[in-house]
């Protein structure tokens, strides 16, 4: 019989918050456990650290040009001919998905052949949604375990980006990371065990908003935190971004009891999910662990205060370095150092079910499949706001990092192993290392339709473009 195959996904989990990673605060037992007999791969990332790009990467396989999701645009339909889902389900395999898919229209299924849905918190989806019982299951069920017609996840107004912090103060078992592990245990236990399965389960966290159970909110308030490091570039690089009266805008300079709050929502959520991992775990034991491939990655980061950024979009490691984790009898457990990325999960996961990768995929098989040298990321904003960053290409091979902002050409270079903090750009100081990674931009931008590469040189304040069309046809789209 195939393996099964269990996919665990976090969202805006950086990767470095994981306490066998080293990490000052963060607790993650449980998660160290498990991974200490899997291979563990230090040097994964998202090419396009925010949702929507990143979960296509995801499930297509595919690069951003290819897949045409560069930005973050709510309601562009996902019409993909092949998905990772719909592969397992065309080979007999059961597959459901279960958290957040952040997909459009809501309810598609990506090929899955079952989903439930809790998604997100006060975003397209509410403000767009008839019913919102139509796109999420999790408000239904707490409306009916708690016998409250009105009761609503988002009733104790914080909101889904900002930095506000606010421990739950109902019962652990309706909070909704648990009710993502009360469906998947469900699923585990219910399923058809003549088929083998395909299980996605994703938590909406640690993304905000930061209310994990109290006990895992007050096990990090008090811990002793290390400043977030702020690069002697960072006021020069990404001023201006600031709204100071909105607590969800990208670039903010909180109280010092503010930024410790949002942390330890932040690495409470964690710990949270540890537990719930741990308890997946635990039933999947019960029933066939020694024919199942597990994976355990996210979406992107978190910058929480790095250069002082917050959230998401911008290529530093606080924001574009994600775990990555693979567990099976067969592959070699401990350390490595090849470059990863999401598109790297599909090709992976058909790989060890035996399945063949379809031609549409662009990643690679990550235990055997042949190493990148490097890896091309990008954000694109179409219009920038007050609150917004702006749009940026990257490159990396784990070693070093180059960046190019595309309203004026400003370009960054760091040494990722002498300096893993990003707090010296030495771009004047290493033209020869800069003139390499310039060049490699150009070769992977030069047939781009918005013109960021012509005549061999990089082309800046050219229209950024989050939607690109299936046949090259650029869009600016509907930009949150």
């Amino acid at each position: 019989m195939r393996p099964n195959i269990q996919r665990l996904f976090a969202e805006q989990w950086r990767g470095d918050c994981l306490s066998h990673r080293g990490h000052p605060v963060v607790e993650t037992p449980f998660i160290d456990r498990w991974a200490s007999g899997a291979a563990r791969f230090e040097r994964a990332y998202s090419a396009n650290p925010t949702c929507i790009p990143a979960r296509a990467s995801l499930m297509a396989g595919q690069k951003a040009s290819t897949h045409g999701r560069a930005g973050y645009v709510e309601g562009v339909p996902w019409e993909y001919e092949t998905t990772l889902a719909d592969e397992f389900t065309d080979a007999r395999y059961r597959t459901h998905a279960v958290g957040k898919t952040h997909v459009f229209p809501e309810r598609e299924r990506l090929g899955f052949e079952s989903i439930e849905l809790h998604d997100r918190y006060l975003q397209f989806v509410r403000r767009n949604a008839a019913d919102l019982d139509e796109i999420d299951d999790y408000a239904p069920w707490l409306r009916e375990v708690t016998g409250r017609p009105d009761a609503d996840y988002a009733e104790r107004g914080v909101d889904c980006d900002s930095i506000v912090a606010r421990p739950w103060d109902g019962p652990e078992w309706q909070h909704l990371t648990k009710w993502v592990t009360l469906r998947t245990v469900d699923f585990l236990r219910t399923r058809d065990r003549e088929r083998p399965f395909f299980l996605f389960f994703s938590f909406h966290r640690p993304h905000p908003p930061y209310g994990p159970p109290r006990w895992a909110f007050e096990q990090h308030l008090h811990r002793e935190m290390p400043e977030p490091p702020v690069g002697e570039w960072a006021e020069d690089m990404w001023s201006g971004c600031v709204n100071p009266h909105d607590p969800a805008s990208a670039d903010l300079e909180p109280s010092e009891h503010a930024l410790r709050r949002a942390r330890a929502g932040y690495y409470g959520h964690m710990s949270h999910i540890d537990q719930q991992i741990n308890r997946i775990l635990q039933v999947l034991g019960e029933e066939q662990a020694e024919n199942t491939f597990v994976l355990f990655a996210s979406d992107h980061g978190e910058l929480m205060g790095d250069h002082p950024h917050f959230r998401k979009t911008l290529p530093y490691e606080g924001s574009s370095r994600i775990p990555f984790i693979l567990s099976s009898p067969g592959i070699e457990s401990g350390d490595h150092r090849r470059v990863v990325e999401l598109r790297d999960i599909m090709p992976t996961l058909l790989t060890a079910a035996g399945l063949p990768v379809p031609d549409s995929v662009e990643g690679h098989d990550v235990p055997a499949g042949p190493e990148r040298g490097w890896l091309h990321g990008e954000h694109q904003e179409a219009l920038v706001s007050p609150d917004r960053p702006g749009s940026v290409q990257w490159l990396t091979d784990g070693s070093w990092r180059y960046t190019w902002r595309r309203a004026d050409g400003q370009e960054q270079l760091f040494d990722l192993l002498a300096d893993p903090r990003e707090l010296y750009d030495l771009a004047l100081l290493l033209p020869d290392v800069v003139d390499l990674w310039r060049g490699r931009l150009k070769d992977v931008l030069h047939e781009r339709p918005e013109g960021f590469a012509e005549d061999n040189r990089l082309v800046p304040g050219r229209e950024a473009v989050p939607i690109l069309s299936g046949n090259g046809e650029k869009t600016s789209g509907g930009a949150r």
